[in-house]
């Protein structure tokens, strides 16, 4: 069962690692620089490897009958990132991608142009990537599984502390900001540029590498009341 459990840790960092890979050769070809994607400050892009654990785990059955499974991976990846979009904007009020000048999105959150590239990635995966992973991890000594899963997993928790603790400063300099602006109603635009010039300025390199990762970041208003 612990076994069980450490490759699928294995797998999740895994494909979390490729997921970033993926998002910084997409930049590097559309901007010709290398930027650092993702919220936590590692090379890791975690949505890709919970997306792929849930196909995984929960669509496995369908391998035998590709056009389900087709159909299954967009509908459990769109929800995984609808969803994740959600609740990154409840909890940091900021909104982390918006694809709402594209067409066919729910909400900004989620868009048919990416999902179905995404529905053809998970079927590859699915069909014969995965596989080669399980069977590498498979074959790893058993004190080997641990270690490794106790070390990705140690680091993982760290790296997201830090970035939690870099995203609130961001977001406590945006709040300083807007308080200091006369807010207007469709102010978001301008108040991200004057956070990003200001974090530019006075912030430290782990906190620029966040605004570089999302150079269109939207810093959401907050609701002022006035005297």
């Amino acid at each position: 069962m612990i076994e069980t459990i450490c490759i699928y840790l294995l797998l999740f960092f895994t494909y979390s690692f490729l997921g970033w890979c993926l998002e910084v050769t997409c930049k590097l070809i559309s901007d010709k620089k290398f930027i650092n994607r993702g919220l936590l400050i590692g090379p890791i892009c975690p949505i890709y490897g919970y997306g792929v654990l849930i196909t995984t785990l929960l669509l496995k059955k369908y391998l035998n009958d590709p056009i389900t499974l087709f159909i299954l991976i967009i509908v459990s990846c769109s929800i995984l990132e609808y969803f994740t979009s959600y609740f990154l904007e409840k909890i940091y009020h900021t909104r982390w991608w918006d694809y709402s000048t594209k067409r066919f999105n729910i909400n900004g959150r989620i868009c048919l142009e990416t999902m179905i590239p995404f529905g053809i990635l998970g079927l590859l995966i699915m069909k014969y990537i995965n596989p080669i992973f399980l069977n590498i991890f498979s074959l790893l000594p058993t004190s080997l599984l641990y270690i490794l899963s106790i070390i990705f997993l140690i680091t993982y928790i760290i790296d997201n502390i830090i970035s939690c603790k870099i995203i609130y400063n961001i977001q406590k300099l945006s709040k300083e900001i807007q308080f200091k602006q006369i807010i207007k109603k469709d102010d978001t635009e301008r108040i991200t540029k004057l956070v990003q010039k200001q974090i530019e300025k006075s912030m430290k390199l782990l906190d620029k590498r966040l605004i570089h990762a999302f150079p269109h970041l939207e810093i959401l208003k907050l609701k002022k009341k006035k005297k």
